[in-house]
C-alpha cells in the first residue's frame, strides 16, 4: 500500500513538475520566497491590531506558537524521522527534476512552506473572518505557496498534503487555545 501511494506521488510530481512553462518559470520562486510575502504578514498583523483590540498579547503569542508548531512539527520532526529524499535527491528522479532554485536539505517529508503557509492562513481567517470580508484568499494563497514547491521541483505532493495538514491543524489548535485563554482570563476578571 506504502508503495503503491509513493508511485502515485511521484506520478503526480512529474505531471506537475513537468508542466512548467516561462511564466510559472518566473512567478513560481518568487511564490515560494518567504521574503516577497512580508507586505501580507504586516497587513495581516495591521488587520489584527483593529480588529483584536484588547487580546492583542494572547495574540501574538498564539501566532509564535502557531509558527514554533507547525515549522518544529514538519522540519524539526517528521524530516529526520521519516527522512523520504527531496525529488531533486531522488535516485529515480533527480536527472529529470525540473529545477528553479536551489534543492533544499536532503528530506522532505513534511513541507514546511506548506505548513507554515496554511498555519497562518488557517488561524488567520478564524480570527478576522467576522471582520475582513475576503480573508478567506489567504486559503487559495497558502495552496498556491505549496503547489510551488512542487513546480519548483523540491517537494513531493504527499509532502505538501502532509504540509498542510500540520497547518491546518496547527492553525485550528493555536486559535482555540487562544479562546480558552481569553475564557479564563474573562472568568478571573469577571
Amino acid at each position: 500500500m506504502i508503495n503503491q501511494l509513493e508511485q502515485w506521488d511521484k506520478s503526480l510530481f512529474k505531471l506537475i513538475n513537468g508542466a512548467h512553462n516561462d511564466l510559472f518559470d518566473f512567478l513560481m520562486p518568487w511564490v515560494s520566497d518567504k521574503w516577497i510575502w512580508i507586505p501580507l504578514y504586516a497587513l495581516l498583523i495591521y488587520m489584527m491590531v483593529k480588529h483584536e483590540k484588547g487580546n492583542l498579547l494572547v495574540t501574538f503569542i498564539g501566532i509564535g506558537l502557531l509558527i514554533l508548531i507547525s515549522d518544529q512539527v514538519a522540519s524539526g520532526i517528521l524530516k529526520p524521522y521519516v527522512g523520504r529524499l527531496r525529488p531533486c535527491y531522488d535516485p529515480e528522479l533527480m536527472d529529470s527534476v525540473h529545477l528553479l532554485k536551489g534543492c533544499g536539505g536532503q528530506y522532505g517529508f513534511a513541507s514546511s512552506h506548506s505548513s507554515n503557509s496554511f498555519a497562518i492562513a488557517i488561524f488567520c481567517w478564524l480570527l478576522l473572518k467576522d471582520h475582513v470580508k475576503y480573508i478567506w484568499l489567504l486559503i487559495p494563497w497558502a495552496a498556491t505557496v505549496a503547489y510551488s514547491r512542487v513546480y519548483l521541483g523540491v517537494h513531493f505532493p504527499g509532502d505538501i498534503i502532509m504540509g498542510a495538514l500540520i497547518g491546518i491543524g496547527a492553525g485550528y489548535l493555536v486559535y482555540f487555545l487562544k479562546l480558552k485563554l481569553e475564557n479564563l482570563k474573562l472568568l478571573r476578571n469577571g
